[in-house]
This record gives C-alpha cells, structure tokens and sequence, in this order.
C-alpha cells in the first residue's frame, strides 16, 4: 500500500507544479493584454493566434539568453537567490487544499499534499523565508542598485508580514484550527469574508505589499533603481526570480480564497474549479491595480503599515475576541 500512496504523492506534486508553471505563464501574458486594453495599445499578439505561444517563446529566450555573473559577485550566493524567492513560493502549495478527499482504489485521497495540522504556520513561515532570496540577491550583486533594493525589500517584506499575520488571527478564532483544511470547512455555511471584512481589507493590502507590485513596488522602482535587487539578473535565473513573483501572487489568491472566500465551496462547478476562478480574482485585481495607481513614497509605505495596518489589525482582533464572548 505504500507504494500506491507514494505513487499519488508524485502525481499530486507533479501534476500541481505543471498547473502552477503553466498558470503562472500564462498569467504574464494576460497581465500583458489586460495593461495593453487598459492603457489603449496592443499587448503581445505575433507569438501564435491572438499571441497565445507568447509564453512559450519568452520560455526559450530567457533559456537561450546568456547568464552572466558579475565579476566581484559573491557567486554561490547570487546563483542560489533566485531558486530561494520561487521555491518559497511553489512550496506554499504544498498545504492548499483543492476539495474534500476522494476515494480512490478503495482507500482515501486527500486532495492536498501535506494537510498540515499547522499549515497556516507553515505558510507564514515560507513567507519569511522568501525575503532571504531578495535580501541575498541584492546583497551579493555587489552593485549599489541592487543592494538598495534588497534593503528596501528586506525592510517591507518584514514590516507587512506583521499586518498580515495579525488579520488572520481572527480567522483562526472563528475557525478554531490552524490546518487550512479546518478553515474551509468551518466557511460551509458562509465565508469569513462576510464577518471579517476589515480583516480581509488588512490581508488583500498586506499581500499586495509582499508582492511588490505597484504601487508597493518599492523594491524593484525602475526610474530610481534600474530594476533593483535583480538588477544584475540574466536568462534564466532572472526568469526564476519573474517566475517567483507570479507564483506568489497565484499563492496569495490562493490563501485568500482559502481565508476569506470559502476555499472550494460553491454551488454547480466542481470544487476545484471553484477554487480556481476564487484564486484568480485576486492576481486580476494586481493587475487593475498596477495599471491605475502611482508607486507611493518609502515613508509612505512605512507610514501605512505601522500606523494604519496594525493598529487596525490589533483593534479588529479585540473586537472579534469580545463579540464571540458576548454571543458564545
């Protein structure tokens, strides 16, 4: 029996790291038409009908491109960063679950890869790991552009973990468990969205942050930093570290279905797909918003996170705390 379990493990991972590779492809090019529509110009459209093979001729670019390390770069370091900010990112999945178990050759299938008794644990703690990728790549590129955008990415990365953490305390109270299987659950009747709606304000904002996509782009800031932290990047390793940070906002949209949206639930389309089309709303609002706001200020950043963002956290973990006393 264990070799059949084993052999279900490897179809889970495999098949779910070929949906998140081709999602987050995918996603690149339909950030490119919806910026192109938004801002009345025409995105990428030569690669294939209606440029659907964009994708793949971008894939064999970067693969094609030369990968150069700078000369005074601490190489072992700037070769390792960018698998740390997609392998963070990738490995955030592990705990995602897309339904109920089925049943499969007479045994139970769950259908997640590691259903974790603290999963909402583990994905902070990936989150964590992710600003070492940023921080090192910067820091061993050994070029002040990038080293400035790794302090600037250290320091928000960090800030906004704080606010994002706190808003979903809330969401443990009600569902009384940290395994992400448990929260789904306990939103079969109605979504936390509906009696936590500041909370889901606090973590959409705190995402978008440990994003870094406009206007919490701070990190990367073009017209001061050239492309900061990943500055120095080429071919494919630039590729891992644009693969990361796509992958991370399906993972985002992800979480908050499985937070606030109530995960897999849904009437008429199959679990799964509900869980899909409820991931995808949140990396489509990204992209609204890098086409319709400015970059803001760093003491801006900094400003709204410490004293908007937690103080708001904190207040709405008390006021969940006495309304569950007071109706308990």
């Amino acid at each position: 029996m264990w070799g059949i379990g084993l052999l279900l493990l490897l179809v889970k991972i495999y098949g779910l790291l070929v949906a998140v590779l081709l999602l987050a492809a995918y996603l690149v090019l339909l950030e490119r038409k919806l910026l192109g529509r938004l801002q009345i110009r025409l995105g990428p459209n030569r690669a294939g009908i209606f440029g659907i093979l964009q994708p793949i001729a971008d894939g064999l670019k970067m693969l094609l491109k030369e990968d150069v390390v700078p000369s005074r770069a601490d190489r072992t370091v700037f070769l390792l960063a960018p698998a740390v900010v997609s392998g963070t990112a990738l490995l955030t999945f592990a705990v995602i679950p897309f339904g109920e178990p089925i049943t499969l050759w007479g045994r139970e299938v769950p259908l997640v890869i590691a259903d974790l008794n603290v999963g909402l644990l583990y994905v902070l703690a990936l989150s964590s790991l992710g600003v070492y990728g940023v921080a090192l790549g910067g820091w061993a590129s050994n070029s002040k552009y990038s080293l400035l955008g790794a302090v600037r990415g250290a320091a928000q990365l960090i800030s906004y973990e704080l606010p994002l953490a706190l808003s979903l305390v809330p969401v443990i109270m009600l569902a009384g468990s940290l395994s992400l299987s448990d929260i789904v659950r306990a939103q079969a009747g109605y979504p936390f969205l509906l009696v936590q709606p500041v909370g889901f304000l606090i973590f959409l904002v705190s995402s978008m942050a440990e994003s870094k996509r406009v206007p919490f782009d701070l990190p990367e800031a073009e017209n001061e930093l050239m492309a900061g932290y990943h500055t120095e990047y080429s071919g494919m390793r630039f590729a891992l570290f644009f693969l990361g940070e796509y992958a991370h906002m399906i993972a985002l949209g992800a979480l908050v279905a499985v937070f606030f949206l109530g995960g897999w639930h849904g009437p008429v389309l199959p679990p799964v797909l509900w869980l899909l089309v409820k991931t995808m709303l949140v990396p489509l609002f990204l992209i609204w918003t890098r086409a319709s706001f400015p970059r803001l200020r760093y003491d801006q950043l900094m400003h709204f996170c410490w004293k908007i963002l937690i103080p708001a956290a904190v207040l709405n973990i008390v006021a969940t705390g006495a309304f569950m006393v007071f109706t308990g």
